[in-house]
């Protein structure tokens, strides 16, 4: 069964569409907040975050996803198996740069070569162990199970592995090497031979009596070439042809160039001088054999590397979501509803990112819909009332959701958008040129121009200006052209105007997108960070929070007269 097209993240001959999130969106959901609390693992960080930002609305992929991020959720052992497979994968993906590299020396590709099938083989036996060993149910893993029981039994593994380990051992028997080098008038060394490979390495007592004898006769030179005074300090096998490596001629030449030492590549100046001298000697032999590898690894061993960050992505949420259920917070598996509905129903939703703090904390939840009666909301409340935490919840919702990881609720059912587009206040100093509110209308014409009826627009206290009549004009015309478009919407605001105008919105304007006002609420002067429907309450929050500091007329009047008694 081919692999290269293979994913966990989508089915097989998939269509889906994806559309990255703008920067603004990123930033506003608080992405890299959250991928930091997921790894401390900078590469892992980035392949995360990569993933998580390009959303698509194909109700068969995020169906896919859910299912398949559901078993890594339900099985701890499945993840545990998995992150010991990252790590052969790890050493798979290095081995593949060294093959890559033109530099190397034919010894050294040829054990890495047999390292990196060495590797290949721990990884299809390991993920086939595990998934065997699991009653996993998602399409997603059951694919990769019958794909690497495939590879595996056509492949013949077990004695594949075993002339693996036989080959390294012949390999690995060469200690070391005996070198001829010839030096020029001054004697420098001009070029090197190769005398033999040797199964024991040299001896430091050895060669440094050697050196000390020499250096005791006072120059004298040896007037042959005749090496076999050295072997009982470091034996030549006379067998070496024997490890398959072919035979090394005595006397083959070579110039030595300086290069840099690598210890990527296995390059150094002495190695350099030796690599064309080995390599033409092995060269028939290695390419032979790499051959022979190519046919077990090919693209399908690099299909499985492929599937690191993949593997990694489902994972780290996986234990997220752990951690989130071990405070008692409720997590659930979203259901995909049909996108052309653009709907949501959501009980007991929440900030994820409240769930995410070290410290205990109490959260409150709500409940949550778009439908045919209310697609746009216009949600107002005091100040640090819990308007932006409710708007964040719903885009971070969608967010997990669409990329099929459990999102914080007790159960949702939504329609998936195409994209999520947000307009948080900016930063001072990109509102320098424009003002900040020419710079918020120009970010909004922005979002307009490329979002669809199935987009999430998120506005946080936008258009709020010291000239509150202005800020208000565009507010109007930007709730009309979001009815007009037919996204569904969260636009957080103190402009209580603008939610007290609504009726005649929705019946001046065309669109099936019908805006609704909600409200953050205060019981008794607290705030209570729960959300409902209704009409703005500004004069009621100011109202309790008088009564519960004491500041009515009646109040101060009757602690003035008790003065005047006294």
């Amino acid at each position: 069964m081919p692999t290269e097209n293979f994913s966990l993240l989508h089915p097989e001959n998939s269509k889906a569409v994806y559309r990255k999130l703008t920067n603004e969106a990123i930033n506003d959901l608080s992405v890299d907040f959250i991928c930091e609390a997921l790894s401390e693992d900078s590469f892992e960080r980035n392949s995360i975050k990569q993933l998580l930002i390009n959303i698509t609305s194909d109700e068969e992929t995020i169906r896919y996803r859910c299912d398949v991020f559901e078993d890594f959720l339900r099985f701890p052992q499945l993840r545990e198996d998995l992150m010991r497979v990252l790590a052969k994968l790890k050493d798979l993906k290095d081995i593949e740069r060294f093959q890559k590299d033109q530099e190397s020396s034919s010894l050294w590709q040829l054990v890495n070569r047999l390292r990196e099938l060495d590797a290949y083989v721990d990884c299809i036996t390991g993920i086939k162990n595990t998934l065997e060993a699991i009653d996993v149910h998602s399409d997603g893993l059951i694919s990769l199970r019958k794909r690497v029981t495939e590879i595996f039994e056509s492949s013949g593994f077990p004695i594949l592995k075993k002339d693996i380990e036989e080959t390294l051992g012949e390999v690995r028997r060469v200690k070391s090497i005996t070198l001829g080098v010839n030096l020029d008038d001054l004697l420098r060394p001009k070029s090197v031979g190769v005398v033999s490979l040797n199964d024991a390495h040299f001896t430091d007592s050895g060669l440094l009596k050697k050196f000390l004898n020499f250096a005791s006769k006072q120059g004298e030179l040896n007037h042959t070439t005749e090496v076999a005074g050295f072997l009982s300090y470091h034996p030549a096998n006379p067998s070496t042809s024997g490890f398959g490596l072919g035979a090394l001629a005595m006397g083959a030449q070579q110039d030595i160039h300086h290069v840099e030492n690598s210890s990527l590549t296995g390059a150094d100046p002495m190695s350099d001088a030796l690599k064309k001298v080995v390599t033409d000697i092995l060269k028939r032999t290695v390419n032979n054999l790499k051959a022979m590898l190519n046919k077990y690894v090919g693209n399908s061993g690099y299909t499985f590397i492929s599937l690191m960050p993949e593997i990694i992505f489902y994972i780290r949420f996986a234990e997220l979501c752990e951690k989130i259920k071990a405070k008692g917070m409720p997590l659930c598996k979203a259901e995909v509803a049909a996108k052309e509905d653009r709907m949501c129903s959501a009980k007991d939703i929440y900030n994820i990112k409240l769930a995410m703090r070290p410290e205990s904390t109490e959260i409150v939840t709500n409940d949550f819909d778009f439908d045919d009666t209310k697609r746009i909301y216009i949600l107002t409340g005091p100040n640090r009332g819990g308007k932006t935490t409710v708007t964040q919840a719903v885009g971070l919702a969608f967010l997990l959701a669409q990329n099929g990881i459990y999102v914080p609720a007790n159960s949702m059912k939504f329609s998936p958008c195409d994209n999520i587009f947000t307009h948080f206040p900016a930063d001072e100093n990109d509102t320098v040129d424009l003002g900040r509110l020419g710079e918020e209308s120009k970010r909004l014409a922005e979002i307009f121009e490329k979002a669809t009826r199935y987009s999430l627009l998120l506005l946080n206290e936008s258009l709020a200006t010291t000239n509150v009549a202005e800020g208000l004009y565009i507010a109007r015309d930007v709730v009309k052209a979001m009815r007009y478009l037919g996204v569904r919407a969260v636009f957080n605001t103190h402009m209580h105007d603008l939610a007290r105008g609504l009726d005649e919105i929705n019946s001046s304007t065309e669109g099936d997108s019908i805006i609704e006002s909600m409200v953050t609420g205060v019981e008794n002067g607290q705030r209570s960070f729960k959300v409902f429907i209704a009409p703005p309450q500004g004069v009621s929050y100011a109202k309790d929070i008088a009564q519960k500091y004491g500041v009515t007329f009646d109040l101060i009047k009757k602690s003035i007269d008790n003065k005047k008694a006294e």
